[in-house]
């Protein structure tokens, strides 16, 4: 059983003083002994869930030694097992530790002397992870998020298998120095990762869809502060209005503005008024700020807004201010987004989202300069297919591929190396290709009119072949 300490898998406790607590597989164990370790450290979870670090010990090789031929005569009827399950909780209860239960399940296991080597192996990795909770804490890295997210939960990532990630990333042209435009909706995985590639140098652009982006995944990566100044954002229905030129910087402050709410400071009308208006706004922020007290302050204001103590004002006036400070970042952050894309030079252009990938592709290709790879991932093979037409249509592209990688994990073992039994069916679909320059060349008459021109010129024979040598007087 593997963990690393960034990644969200279990209840957290809420209260500063309280250790973090984490489950995982019906294991709970707290996380305060992990720190000052260094990666890859081992851990046993201890009574009490406390994690200590795992010494290493040499497996005992005395109990394999006597081993069978061949499992033909060995029957699974449930009998070969002396201990029950009830005797197996009265050890865990009296504190015995894993190791000691997995062999006394060996001692009193009356078909294990008779396995073969290879099945005593088997047997004996099978119990230890059932009965030993070793914890090992491993760095944050793309590969070991996309394979958790695929296993646990590949809803949330549309399906997207880690291998197409890793293709994604390869035909992307995925470097430091890029500026690249991600449009994704796997909760942050495809940010995350081309972030890690790009190593904090370039600039990326996220589109997001809806009122803000979701980055759960991209927090699990643990990214520096310097990683943060170069990610900017930009909402996607305003795509449209920086294509056409009627973008300007008033569209983005759509929500009131609330500093009329600062300037009065004895609890005027105006502010009774917009009491109201604050405290759905405070439901409105409250994933951005998970604190205890912002919560308990805003509370206290919606039970009774009329009387309100100099604490409980000052409180909201603190409040008031640094939404407004954030809200005033954000709208930088955004016009700072659509000076980048209105540049239209954009190094490439990233597509994993659950809609339709044709409008957002034909949309957001103006912005990717000539030259420049793209990218566009699916579920399904369906909707690229539909895409795929539409560029050949538009022109502008080059290269088109529509691939899918077929992924099967093999067993590399002494004497046993074969395929698994079990593989994935399917990890979604990719269509790559460049952009090209469109200099006056319109897409579907000029097209045709090429091809057809082609078509007469491989048809019609040259005409020094026609012509017939001239018969000479002699």
């Amino acid at each position: 059983m593997r963990q690393h300490s960034r990644v969200p898998l279990g209840q957290e406790s809420t209260c500063k003083h309280c250790p973090t607590k984490v489950t995982f597989e019906k294991q709970w164990f707290y996380l305060d002994n992990v720190i000052g370790h260094s990666y890859g450290t081992a851990f046993e979870v201890t009574s009490g869930g406390s994690l200590q670090p795992k010494k290493k010990r040499e497996e005992p090789t005395a109990e394999t030694k006597e081993a069978g031929t061949d499992n033909r005569n060995i029957v699974d009827d449930g009998k070969s097992q002396k201990l029950t399950q009830d005797d197996i909780k009265a050890l865990k209860d009296k504190g015995i530790k894993g190791e000691e239960i997995v062999q006394q399940l060996i001692e009193n296991s009356t078909t294990f002397r008779d396995k073969t080597e290879f099945a005593q192996d088997k047997y004996i990795k099978k119990k230890k992870k059932k009965y030993e909770a070793i914890i090992t804490v491993v760095k944050p890295s793309t590969r070991i998020l996309s394979i958790m997210y695929y296993a646990r939960e590949p809803g949330k990532i549309n399906h997207m298998r880690y291998d197409t990630l890793a293709q994604m990333l390869t035909l992307g042209n995925i470097r430091a120095g890029n500026k690249m435009i991600v449009m994704e909706t796997c909760a942050g995985l495809v940010l995350g990762a081309v972030m890690e590639r790009m190593g904090g140098f370039g600039s990326i652009i996220q589109l997001y869809p809806g009122g803000g982006p979701v980055r759960a995944a991209t927090a699990c990566f643990g990214f520096p502060k310097s990683f943060l100044s170069g990610l900017y954002e930009f909402p996607l229905n305003k795509v449209d209005s920086l294509l056409h030129g009627t973008f300007s910087a008033e569209m983005l402050s759509s929500e009131p503005k609330d500093s009329a709410l600062v300037e009065e400071s004895n609890g005027t009308l105006e502010e009774k008024q917009a009491s109201e208006q604050e405290n759905e706004d405070s439901m409105a922020e409250a994933p951005e700020s998970n604190h205890p007290e912002d919560q308990e302050t805003m509370e206290t204001i919606s039970q009774d807004p009329e009387h309100k103590g100099p604490k409980e004002r000052g409180s909201k006036k603190d409040y008031i201010q640094e939404k407004q400070r954030r809200q005033e970042e954000q709208r930088k952050r955004h016009l700072e987004a659509a000076a980048l894309l209105s540049e239209r030079n954009a190094d490439g252009l990233i597509v994993a989202s659950r809609f339709h990938p044709t409008p957002l592709l034909l949309s957001l290709l103006d912005f990717v300069a000539p030259s420049r790879p793209f990218v566009v991932y699916c579920q399904y093979k369906e909707p690229l297919l539909e895409c795929y037409t539409k560029l050949r249509e538009r022109g502008g592209v080059i290269n088109l591929r529509l691939s899918e990688t077929w992924l099967r994990n093999y067993q590399v073992l002494p004497d046993r190396s074969h395929p698994k039994l079990l593989m994935s069916g399917g990890g979604g679909y990719l269509l790559s290709g460049f952009t090209v320059a469109m200099d006056n060349l319109k897409a579907d008459t000029s097209l045709k009119s090429n091809a057809s021109t082609l078509e007469s010129h491989e048809t019609e024979e040259p005409a020094a072949k026609k012509r017939k040598c001239p018969e000479s007087d002699s």
